[in-house]
């Protein structure tokens, strides 16, 4: 039997990636955005959708049928005004959600963030435990804390399964010595999506999302519950970045966000 993943945010940095790798004999991914896709490879097991997720008409269809739905799409980072991060980022993740319960879909992973508690203390030798409460250092922060509420929400209440991914800073690799504790890393990412597509009946996650980190401060606990085994670590890189690079204001390194913690992160004119 086919399974059938939906794939918001397709276009992405993350969604670019997971296409490729998630890609799998028996698996059938539908790829959302408002961006434009590469075209499909000659024999690419997908299907492209031009659209939104704030798009209630448009997100309903390309839910229904579905087995999953990776929520990748949103605006990500800093840069947007309130207004935008509330558009988009929460009231489309409540059309999202919306959509999914009333196109039947057993299960949803939300692209979350360590944003979301960028105002708690990162404390060389302290683990970050893995439900630690939202403490957000920015409106994106914000955005990220109310969607997973949403998702809590919508577990209770209607028995979706839902796994919220707190990820750390994904890129190749590492570029600051802040990363070194924070990666998480290409193939990782893939391993951690796929473990949580698969794992069975999760019920409701919040599931942090790094690599191996050696200088690491995440719990690993709910990423091993639900079978994700991350292999790659940052210290690998830690001598070639370290003499050059500088991490700014020590003050705001002091805390998980780092410098979205700044009062003037979220000032545009700033």
């Amino acid at each position: 039997m086919t399974q059938t993943v939906l794939i918001t945010g397709s276009a992405g940095i993350i969604g670019s990636q997971l296409r490729g790798s998630l890609a799998q004999v028996g698996r059938h991914l539908r790829l959302l955005d408002i961006a434009a896709q590469h075209e499909l490879a000659p024999g690419e097991d997908a299907e492209l959708i031009s659209a939104s997720f704030t798009d209630d008409d448009a997100i309903l269809e390309a839910c229904r049928g579905a087995d999953v739905v990776v929520h990748l799409g949103g605006l990500s980072t800093g840069g947007y005004s309130w207004d935008e991060y509330l558009d988009v980022n929460i009231n489309g993740t409540f059309r999202l959600f919306e959509a999914a319960r009333r196109a039947g879909v057993p299960r949803v992973i939300y692209a979350s963030s360590h944003h979301a508690v960028g105002f708690h203390p990162n404390t060389p030798g302290v683990t970050v435990p893995d439900y630690l409460f939202a403490r957000p250092d920015s409106f994106y922060g914000v955005s990220k804390a109310a969607s997973e509420s949403l998702a809590s929400l919508y577990h209770d209440r209607y028995g979706i399964d839902v796994i919220c991914l707190r990820i750390g800073s994904y890129r190749d690799r590492p570029t600051d010595e802040r990363v070194l504790w924070n990666w998480l890393s290409p193939d990782d990412c893939t391993r951690l999506f796929e473990a949580a597509i698969v794992t069975p009946s999760p019920g409701f996650r919040l599931v942090w999302g790094v690599s191996a980190n050696t200088r690491g401060i995440m719990s690993l606990a709910e990423a091993a519950a639900i079978g994700y085994h991350p292999m790659d670590n940052a210290e690998d890189f830690a001598h070639q970045i370290i003499a050059g690079t500088a991490l700014g204001d020590p003050e705001l390194h002091q805390r998980i966000g780092g410098p979205y913690t700044s009062p003037t992160f979220d000032d545009r004119e700033a």
